[in-house]
């Protein structure tokens, strides 16, 4: 037989390409025009001649990734645009073609998609963590102007998980640690739950290999047991519901190995306890007709008190709407419902994906869409003030793991909170400007503190002041990434005023002991000044002098120079000081320091810290006699005469060991209008205990007012204040 003749009689071999495209081509005739039909066959011919030569680690040619990924959202009927940047995806990063050429060859909207999918590889000094950092931040904000990128990309990241198995061991974990991290809770937050349990289930067999491979065969070995119980569990309820007349369907349901795993972690049982649970899902037309399921379902079998949830009502925050209940079914065992529309459960599997083939005429899912947007309007606020892209990936995931509580306003508005936040997270979901000078709030008409956890049917009213502003300490309670965010921006700039006028105070101050007015000085002098200083700006130069990186004498004499450029030697430079006035409230570009508790009325002595500002030290205080022999290094302080507030001091009692000794002396303090801050017994024995007591005072009067009263208490022994 010839060669010719055995090719002729050998069938033609299909390429895995053509394969896909075949599949491809059968999905998209059934709801998209030929023409746009035409528009896709040409995105893969120019898709294939750009990967020509183009392999993957598997050996398969490089334009079955992007066919495969074109696929996944064909099923989900993305539009014609969607399809073709997905095949097109990765030829501006791994091809010769550019996005000019993308314009030209399709349309802009196509390579505005294209390039938006496309990692930022120049990155030149970046760590991994950095990099990865950056290209999810310009993913998300590419995602504002066009929710179609991330779809592209959780089908792109899809693909790659289901393709990983060429992948060394370590790499495998790498990407499927950050597609657990970032990729299933965004799946999650945009409700494409189909594609949000197919990667959760691929990383779990990327990390925990020999878990997964354990649960499945558990599964495998239990599902022939179950198929009997499940029948008629399954028959019972669909005799009942057709005693109704109601239009339904009813599907049994098996948890996925993911989810199976995170139940046994999270309620610390064994599979057996996880898979007893029989699962159903009953599908109607309208919503009325599930609560009248939910009635007939109720009235068959026992409802297990708390554990019906209604999501359509109040709809999860990615807009997933469903009714669950549990309830105890023939033999004990429990049962797992849930109720929803058909219309519910297109939007629960593919979430936002949806809105692009139904969006003409059809409403049916607007909210999902326009909570999708709102988030992103809130993504957009935190990373408009996230210093960089790791702090705002931060931010991410802290957005993106919510367990929402639902409370109210006192006009009765509901707002969703993840569990565990606090009223400052729910000042700040209201507005901005609330929650930066919230005070403190009524729930159910009582004051409570700011920190405190809300619970799900609270009413929440914020008690607001003009004059408030955010505290440092919040960040230690809240918990969403926006009330996070706003306070961060506000202590930067908060810190950066502050530093400024306190940089001008102490140019000012050294001025004026060489008789030279600031604002009376020229302003080429001052730029003059810049210029040797390498600074961009008169607020710049103040700045950095507020925080210990410049040094105020320095400077001044700079400016004392008739030739601003000379070189000055300062170390042998003496002048008349004139001593900071300090009133206490400038911020944190002055602070009393921990260890000596310097307050009103005392000797005090400032320290330059560089970075942070001046720090305030008692004059006694030891720490501070080595540092002082530098003389560039301190600077003359004085409390102001009109200084109020409370400050901290550190007393040292020795008390009699009786019962009731430390109510006495607590008693005696808040008698005299100051706070006990914190106590700690430093030693104890049967007949003596060693106390070191925190208060916060007014001045030094006070102090010694509220000692002189506790030496005559006879428990009080001995007592002395902690300078050092």
């Amino acid at each position: 037989m010839t060669e010719v003749a055995i090719a002729n009689f050998l069938p033609e071999i299909e390429l895995p390409e053509e394969k896909l495209l075949r599949r491809l081509q059968s999905i998209i005739s059934g709801y998209l025009n030929n023409k746009q039909v035409d528009s896709i066959n040409h995105a893969f011919h120019f898709g294939a001649d750009a990967h020509s030569g183009q392999y993957r680690k598997s050996g398969e040619a490089y334009i079955c990734h992007p066919l495969s990924v074109a696929i996944t959202l064909a099923e989900m009927h993305m539009d014609t645009q969607g399809i073709i940047a997905a095949i097109l995806h990765d030829v501006i990063e791994d091809t010769p073609i550019s996005k000019e050429q993308i314009v030209e060859e399709f349309s802009q909207e196509v390579a505005d998609l294209v390039d938006a999918v496309t990692k930022l590889t120049k990155l030149d000094n970046k760590s991994r963590a950095e990099t990865q950092a950056e290209n999810v931040r310009k993913m998300i904000l590419a995602m504002a102007k066009d929710l179609r990128v991330i779809i592209v990309k959780l089908a792109d990241r899809l693909h790659n998980m289901q393709t990983l198995g060429a992948m060394p061991i370590e790499k495998k974990r790498r990407i499927a640690k950050e597609t657990q991290e970032i990729y299933v809770p965004l799946a999650n937050r945009l409700s494409m739950n189909s594609i949000r349990h197919q990667l959760e289930g691929l990383c779990l067999e990327a990390i925990h290999p020999h878990r997964y491979q354990a649960i499945r065969q558990a599964v495998k070995k239990a599902r022939g047991n179950r198929r009997e119980i499940v029948n008629t569990i399954e028959s019972a309820i669909k005799n009942r519901l057709n005693q109704t007349g109601l239009i339904f369907d009813v599907a049994g349901r098996e948890k996925n190995v993911a989810s199976i795993y995170k139940k046994m972690r999270r309620q610390k049982i064994p599979f057996s306890n996880v898979f007893d649970v029989y699962a159903f899902r009953i599908y109607c037309d309208q919503v009325d007709d599930c609560y009248r399921i939910l009635g007939c379902v109720h009235n068959l079998f026992n409802p297990i008190p708390g554990k019906f949830k209604d999501y359509i009502a109040l709809p999860k925050a990615n807009g997933y709407q469903s009714l669950h209940t549990i309830l105890i079914g023939p033999y004990g065992v429990p049962i797992e419902i849930q109720i929803r529309t058909h219309e519910m459960h297109r939007m629960a599997e593919s979430g936002i994906a949806a809105h692009w083939v139904y969006k003409s005429g059809d409403t049916s899912g607007e909210h999902v869409r326009a909570r999708a947007t709102e988030w992103l309007r809130d993504l957009l606020e935190i990373q408009k003030t996230a210093g960089d892209s790791l702090e705002f990936i931060d931010n991410l995931k802290i957005d993106l793991f919510p367990q929402e509580v639902f409370v109210f306003t006192p006009q009765g508005n509901i707002i969703k909170l993840p569990r565990g936040a606090t009223i400052v997270d729910f000042a700040y979901a209201v507005h901005t400007d609330i929650g930066s000078t919230c005070v403190s709030a009524r729930i159910d008409n009582k004051l409570i503190p700011l920190q405190t956890q809300l619970e799900n049917g609270m009413t929440v009213e914020v008690i607001t002041a003009s004059w408030a502003r955010p505290n440092p300490l919040w960040l230690n309670h809240i918990i969403t990434a926006k009330a996070r965010s706003s306070i961060r921006n506000y202590l930067k700039n908060f810190q950066q005023q502050d530093a400024i006028n306190l940089g001008r105070r102490l140019l000012e101050k050294e001025l004026k002991t060489l008789n030279i007015e600031l604002d009376n000085i020229a302003e080429s002098r001052l730029l003059q000044l810049l210029e040797v200083m390498k600074m961009q700006s008169m607020d710049e130069l103040l700045e950095a002098i507020g925080l210990g990186n410049k040094m105020p004498i320095l400077v001044a004499k700079h400016l004392s120079q008739e030739d601003i450029h000379a070189a000055i030697k300062l170390e042998n430079t003496t002048t008349e000081n004139t001593p900071l006035i300090i009133k206490g409230t400038e911020g944190m570009v002055i602070t009393l320091a921990k260890c000596c508790h310097p307050i009103p009325g005392d000797h005090i002595v400032g320290f330059f810290n560089p970075g942070k500002g001046i720090v305030i030290h008692h004059h006694e205080c030891r720490n501070s006699k080595d540092v002082r022999k530098q003389q560039s290094s301190w600077i003359d302080v004085e409390w102001s005469h009109e200084i109020s507030g409370e400050f901290s001091v550190e007393l040292r009692i020795e008390l009699l060991n009786q019962r009731g000794t430390l109510a006495t002396i607590a008693s005696t303090i808040s008698g005299l209008d100051a706070n006990i801050e914190s106590v700690t017994i430093a030693d104890q024995d049967d007949k003596v205990s060693i106390d070191l007591i925190t208060l916060a005072v007014k001045d030094r009067v006070h102090l010694a007012n509220i000692i002189r009263k506790l030496k005559k208490l006879f428990i009080v022994l001995k007592i002395t204040r902690i300078k050092a």
